[in-house]
C-alpha cells in the first residue's frame, strides 16, 4: 500500500538550492561547459538507473531526462537565454559531492530528487511546450511516413510553425507565472 509523505523546505533549504543556481550562472556561459553539464546530468541518470534506488527517488530522476533532451534538441531551438536558464538548472547535477553525496546507499540521490522537483516546477512552461513539440514531431513524422513521404523534405517548414506557436505560449506562461499572484518561492535564474 503506497504512502504519501510530504515535507516542507525551509527558507534556508531553498536558499541552499538558490546559491547553487547563482554559482552556476558563470558555468553555463561557454559551449564547452554546456556539453559537460549535459553529460554530467545524463551520467547522474545512468548512475541512478544502475543503483537499487527507492522508486520515489528513481521516478523523480527519470523526469530529468526530458529537461536534458529539451536543451540538447537542436530542432526545438531554445534561445541562448533559455538554454542558459535550463543549463543553470542542470548544473547542480555536475557535483557528486552535493548536499547528500551520491555514493551514500539509498539516500545519495535524495537531494537530487528534491532538486528535480524544484526544476520541474520552475521549468513547467518549457517542459509542457517541449513535450507537445516532441509529440507533434513524432506524429507528423509518422503521418508523412505512412503517406510514403520523406520526413526530411521541408522538415524545417513543418516544424517552424508549431515551434513558433509553442515558444510564444511557453514565454507567455513563464511571464504569467513570474508576475502572477500565485506568490510563493521562485528560483532566480
Amino acid at each position: 500500500m503506497p504512502l504519501d509523505i510530504t515535507f516542507t523546505l525551509s527558507d534556508s533549504d531553498l536558499d541552499h538550492f538558490q546559491a547553487i543556481v547563482d554559482k552556476s550562472k558563470s558555468a553555463v556561459a561557454s559551449d564547452e561547459n554546456t556539453a559537460s553539464i549535459e553529460a554530467a546530468a545524463r551520467q547522474l541518470i545512468a548512475d541512478a538507473k544502475s543503483t537499487d534506488l527507492p522508486s520515489f527517488i528513481a521516478d523523480r530522476l527519470s523526469k530529468l531526462e526530458v529537461v536534458i533532451d529539451m536543451v540538447a534538441d537542436a530542432e526545438w531551438q531554445l534561445s541562448d537565454e533559455e538554454r542558459r536558464r535550463v543549463l543553470g538548472a542542470l548544473v547542480y547535477f555536475c557535483d557528486p559531492e552535493d548536499l547528500i553525496p551520491d555514493h551514500i546507499p539509498g539516500l545519495g540521490f535524495l537531494d537530487d530528487a528534491i532538486y528535480v522537483e524544484l526544476v520541474i516546477r520552475e521549468l513547467k512552461a518549457e517542459i509542457d511546450s517541449y513535450e507537445e513539440f516532441v509529440e507533434f514531431r513524432t506524429a507528423e513524422e509518422k503521418r508523412r511516413a505512412d503517406q510514403g513521404l520523406d520526413t526530411k523534405v521541408a522538415r524545417e517548414e513543418w516544424l517552424a510553425d508549431k515551434r513558433a506557436t509553442l515558444h510564444t505560449r511557453m514565454r507567455k506562461r513563464r511571464r504569467s507565472a513570474i508576475s502572477g499572484s500565485g506568490g510563493g518561492w521562485r528560483m532566480r535564474w
